[in-house]
């Protein structure tokens, strides 16, 4: 597998590569960071290569300025994961992330005619079911209260006042990116679309996810947990188990 300089700049692996044919490509969260996903890479490390985005303004690139597009996300990260599409790749999203993770997707059908093999697309209505949102509009403090209602950060870190100073401008950089997003109407993937969400998540009802069916033509599933937009930290296993499930069907199957 290549690295570039925008690869180590975007591109973290926290165990070495086995010898498999497919590579998962995590997509963090809004506020979150590549090492969100080092679990995931730790479970599958005997069976799959796992590697994860990490935007600007956070952990070792917070000196850098955020982005506060998707279309920015998307773009950087179509460039970084460039050089390895010349192998089977796997997109797994959550919240922001996934919506991330399709336009890359989108942009992979339109100058390459490729597609990963799945996308998994977690914790996030479907692109074309919009919502007027507007946490990137609040002052510091009623974001932090948002960041608490989702039980998406470390509780130590909204404790902590300095910590707070640091992520805070990379969280409503990613908020407005994220709530400011507007679908495009463009090619359909044609890869399978797995959509997860947690029964109790505030932000996508059932219906938003089921939307997800529309933006392919290679099939869709829709799968539900307990719990809410981070169900994730409670069925971390039976997330792993499904995504090597469906990737082993698709090797069997001799798509992949």
């Amino acid at each position: 597998m290549s690295n570039s300089a925008d690869d180590n700049l975007w591109i973290r692996r926290f165990h070495h590569e086995p010898n498999t044919r497919v590579t998962l490509v995590c997509f963090p969260h809004a506020g979150g960071s590549a090492s969100f996903f080092y679990p995931v890479s730790d479970a599958m490390q005997s069976t799959m290569q796992v590697v994860a985005l990490q935007y600007p303004g956070r952990q070792d690139r917070r000196e850098e300025r955020p982005l506060t597009t998707i279309a920015e996300l998307a773009d950087a990260s179509f460039a970084a994961l460039r050089p390895l599409m010349d192998r089977p790749l796997a997109f797994f999203g959550h919240s922001m992330g996934a919506t991330v993770a399709f336009e890359v997707a989108v942009r992979m059908k339109r100058e390459l005619a490729g597609a990963p093999v799945t996308l998994f697309a977690s914790g996030r209505r479907a692109p074309s079911r919009h919502r007027v949102e507007t946490v990137h509009q609040l002052d510091d403090e009623g974001i932090v209260t948002e960041l608490k209602k989702l039980s998406g950060t470390d509780a130590r870190i909204l404790g902590d006042l300095e910590l707070l100073r640091m992520i805070l401008p990379a969280i409503r950089s990613d908020y407005t990116a994220a709530e400011l997003y507007r679908y495009l109407p463009g090619p359909t993937l044609d890869c399978p679309i797995v959509a997860l969400t947690g029964e109790s998540d505030p932000k996508v009802t059932l219906e938003e996810a089921q939307a997800w069916a529309d933006h392919t033509t290679g099939g869709f599933e829709l799968r539900t947990f307990g719990g809410g937009h981070f169900y994730l930290a409670q069925h971390q296993r039976e997330v792993i188990n499904l995504i090597s499930d469906q990737l082993l069907s698709l090797t069997l199957q001799g798509r992949i």
